[in-house]
Order: C-alpha cells, then structure tokens, then sequence
C-alpha cells in the first residue's frame, strides 16, 4: 500500500509530501491543474524512462520517492532474489533525475537498474489509464486474464517447458533437413573432394617431422663436417680433449696421498674425463652412422609439397587441420548416406515433443475453459449493476496448435442487448460500456493478483449518474481485503465514493504556474463535490446534493 508520496522539482510541482491512506480513496481537479503530474511522477517511480524535460524549469534535479506498506504481501522473495534489505512496514522506492540526463533508481536506499525497478513497481502498482481499454483488443490480455483466474502458472510454466523442447526438436529437424539437401546437392564434390584427402594418407603431425628431417637433410654436409672436427678435437690419440683431460686426472690422483685438499678436484676431474669420454663416443657414433640419401630428400620434398598444396586448396594452416577437415567431409558424406534414418529418428523426437506438449496444453486448456465458465458469470453479475441488465458476456476459446501459451485462441465476446450477436467486445462495446467491462475485469483479478495499489485514471469516461455510483461501489469493494484503490476521477458520483478524498490544484506565483496536491476536510469535501455537480458558482442546492451524495456511501 502506498503510505507517502514525495515529489520535488517535477514538471509544475516546487515539493510536494502527501500521505495516502488504505481504502478507496479520490483524486480530483479540473482540467489542466495537474492530475497527470501526479500520475506521471509515479509512473517515474515504476521504472518508465526519465526524460530532462519534466525537471521544473530552472532546477538541475527532481526527485520523486514513496514509502509503502508491504505487511500484508509476502514480497521477501523478490528482495532476498535481489540482495535488498527488507522492511514490510517501509518499502521506499526513489528516482532520481538531473538537468545532464543521468537517472538514478533506488529501492531501499539500495542502487537499482531501471529494469529491477520496474519488475518491482510490477509488484507494488498497477496503473489503469484510458488507453489501457485498448488491452481488449489485444489477444495475450484476454489470455492472461483467463490464466489468472486460472490460477495456471505451474501448468503454463510446464506447458512452455514442453513447448522450447518442442520448437528445439523441429529446428534440429529443420535444419538437418536443410544440409542434408545442400549435401546431395554436392554429393559429387564432397566425394571428390573426401577421396582426394584420404588418399593423401594423412597422419598426425607428419608435417612438423619432415620439415624437421628435411631441415636436417640440407645441411648434411656441415653436420658432418662439425661432427668430424668434434671427433677428433676430442679423440686424437696424442692432443684429444678425452686424452690430456685423463692424463691431467692421473697425475692429480697422484697427489693425493701427499697433498690431500686436491682431492675433490682430482675427483670431479675424473668425473669430467669420463662424461668427455662419452661424448665422444656418441659423437662418434652419429659421424658414423649418419648418412645422406639424395632420393630420401626428394621424397620428402616431395610428400611436404603434397602436404602445401591440400592446404592452400582446402585453406587451412597444417596437416591436423587437413585431417579434421577430411573427417568432416566423411561424416557429411555418411549423413548423405544414411540420410533417410537420420531425418526419421529428428521427425520421430520431434513427434513426441509435439505429443508431450499436446497432452500438458490440453490440460491447460480444460483449466482455461474451467475459468471462463466462471468469469462469464462473474462478468454477468458486475455489469448488470453497472448499467448493462442485458449484457451478454462470453469467452470463445478455439483450440489451434501448439502456441507460445497453449493451444488456445481466445476471444473475449460482448453484446449490450439480447437482439445483437455475440461480437468481440472492442468491437461493439461503446467507451463507457469498454471503461465497465474493464473495470468489472480489474475487480474480478484483482483478488487473484492480490496488487497492494490499485490506479485508475478517468476509467469512468462515458458514464455518469447511477453507473457511476455502482463504479464507486466496484472500487470500495476492490479496496477491500488489504488493497488499496486510488482514482483519478471527473465525476462528483465516484468521488463521493472515497474514503479519502485529494484535491490537485494550480496556482500563479511569482515563480510562475505551481501544481499543488492536499486531502480534503470532509467539509472541503462537500464545496469540491457540489462545484463539480454545479460548475464555479456553488449553490446551496449543489451543496445539499453533495451532502446526499456523501451520506448515501456512508
């Protein structure tokens, strides 16, 4: 429920503090004096886009906050989702907006995005305007106001479920159909091409071993020279490094016994003799062994050449690329072949998600013909007394295939009298007859929703008198049951109807044109009905019938 509305710097408004109270209460005044500020500072608040223009002319911020009582609604969920603290007895919601276009959001003192404060606002506000009457034109609000009184979410929630598997198993379908025609289609050049790469006999990092072999194939001449002079530098029978370095250990061991600090160098000497030795060995060994074989070297030439061309014509880097590349064209080439399986096992997948989503959107929509049954009669039953006694009211529910909501086309037919047909209520239905039906449906859901505040904006447009005492009537009763209703209102009927009653006023000042917004004394009450019921000049009869007004809502 909304407690406290602050507002600064917005639009004609200088600051305004006003408390709100629970219940139905009424907001009136004439034409022009600010009613709409009012509305769009709280549409700020529910997250809408801010735009610089309604800072006041001449201040570089506004500012626009609420306090309201959650007690009641059982919203922690949403504030522990979020990692907002949580006060039930004071939820403040604040928008800030500067002259430079910067737009900040608050919830609790908390820094918000624009989109969690508007998932929030959805929670706390609903805001019913005139042009929200279009909604009945609109087939996903005629659905949503049958799932509400449904009560359906867990079964919509498992029926989409059904339905994304579904929507997965034809795309896969689909598009497994799609290459495997393209693949027929070039059927002929995929083999070509497929044949060409495996007859290349490609292996694994083939490539890097014979750049590495030819490398070394090319330079045989110096690696064999270099080995030779290593050989014989270190295995020269008189001057070899091995030689003079055992020669030198010989003759440090022989000191040893008279000179026993040389030790560890005679040791580590003879450790180096014998690592020289080996190296030499295997040094050796390679000038040995190591041979240069003309033919060898042209074959490899050869199979790298063989290797550079598959990759410039299939445009790849190395051999391992090659090959991925030949595996793929192979798959390809046994989904051609096996095609008709393929396709038949994606078809049969997809034939049972249709069948799964079938059965679950079947159930929804026994549970959908379940709830217009019962929103026809309690439709029936609103609008009679608000002026309509040979209403006809009825929900047409067509079934299709599977949809994003069910399997459901919904239709939301209206007739005024009994001698015309059943037509869609947007329609036939006249704009007082439309402002009817939508408030009978925002009554209706409104218990099912359970929305703290509820706003009406002039939704009594085309109707007067009696209708809009039972109007009045409708809002008391939706203010009932922990909710509050707040409308904006022209009509003297309705505004006799609140249990709180608010005057929006403009005045000249110095400064320029200033809105301003007060609740009512029930004496101010009175003069403000009677000058709607007689226009600026307020006669004692005006004033006697607003008293009677007052007093028939007591």
């Amino acid at each position: 429920m909304l407690k406290q509305l602050y507002i600064k710097n917005f639009t004609l408004i200088d600051e305004l503090n006003i408390d709100f109270h629970p219940g139905f209460s009424v907001i009136t005044g004439e034409t022009g004096a600010g009613k709409s500020i009012i509305l769009g500072a709280i549409h700020l608040l529910l997250g809408q886009r801010a735009d610089t223009r309604q800072i006041k002319e001449g201040r570089n911020k506004c500012i626009v906050e609420a306090h309201f009582d959650l007690s009641n609604y059982h919203l922690e969920d949403f504030f522990q989702k979020n990692n907002i603290d949580y006060d039930a007895s004071d939820c403040i919601l604040r928008r800030e907006v500067s002259s430079s276009g910067k737009s900040r959001a608050f919830i609790n003192d908390t820094p918000v995005s624009l989109t969690l404060m508007r998932e929030c606002g959805e929670l706390l506000v609903d805001i019913h305007s005139q042009h929200q009457n279009l909604l009945l034109q609109k087939e996903d609000f005629q659905m949503s106001v049958v799932d509400i009184i449904a009560d359906d979410k867990p079964l919509l929630s498992d029926y989409k479920h059904h339905y994304a598997d579904y929507l997965q198993a034809v795309r896969k379908y689909e598009e497994q159909k799609k290459i495997i025609a393209q693949n027929r289609d070039n059927e002929e050049f995929l083999r070509f091409q497929y044949n060409e790469l495996d007859k290349a006999n490609l292996q694994a990092d083939e490539q890097e071993s014979l750049e590495s072999q030819v490398q070394t194939l090319s330079h045989i001449e110096d690696i064999k020279s270099a080995l030779f002079q290593t050989t014989s530098l270190l295995s020269n029978d008189d001057n070899g490094a091995v030689n003079l370095v055992k020669n030198a250990a010989d003759a440090l061991q022989g000191l040893i016994d008279v000179y026993p600090e040389i030790q560890d160098a005679a040791q580590r000497l003879e450790s180096a003799g014998i690592e020289l030795k080996d190296i030499a060995d295997e040094v050796d060994h390679k000038l040995e062994n190591i041979d240069f074989d003309p033919q060898q070297l042209q074959q490899m030439n050869d199979r790298l050449d063989e290797l550079y061309s598959l990759e410039k014509k299939f445009h790849v880097s190395d051999v391992n690329e090659l090959i991925a590349q030949r595996d793929q064209l192979k798959q390809e080439i046994a989904n051609i072949d096996c095609s008709d399986d393929i396709l038949a096992d994606l078809e049969k997948a997809m034939s049972v998600a249709h069948e799964d989503c079938v059965k679950v959107g079947l159930q929804l929509s026994e549970a959908r013909q379940q709830a217009a049954k019962k929103i026809e009669t309690e439709m029936h039953q609103r609008l009679v007394p608000l002026g309509i006694p040979k209403v006809r009211f009825s929900i047409d529910i067509q079934h299709t295939d599977c949809q994003p909501m069910g399997l459901d086309k919904i239709s939301f037919l209206f007739s005024a009298n009994s001698s015309t047909p059943l037509q869609p209520v947007a329609q036939v239905a006249s704009g007082g007859e439309i402002a009817r039906v939508m408030l009978s449906l925002k009554a209706m859901i409104s218990g099912a929703v359970k929305l703290p505040t509820i706003i009406f904006d002039e939704i009594d447009t085309g109707v007067s008198g009696r209708v809009a005492e039972k109007m009045a009537e409708t809002m008391r009763e939706m203010a009932q049951q922990h909710r509050q209703v707040i409308a904006i209102t022209h009509l003297p009927q309705i505004a006799a109807g609140g249990t709180s009653h608010y005057k929006v006023s403009k005045e000249e000042t110095s400064e320029g044109t200033v809105s301003t917004m007060r609740e009512l004394s029930d004496n101010e009450r009175v003069r403000e009905i009677a000058q709607m019921l007689s226009g600026s000049d307020i006669s004692q009869a005006a004033i006697d019938n607003a008293q009677a007004l007052l007093n028939a809502q007591k």
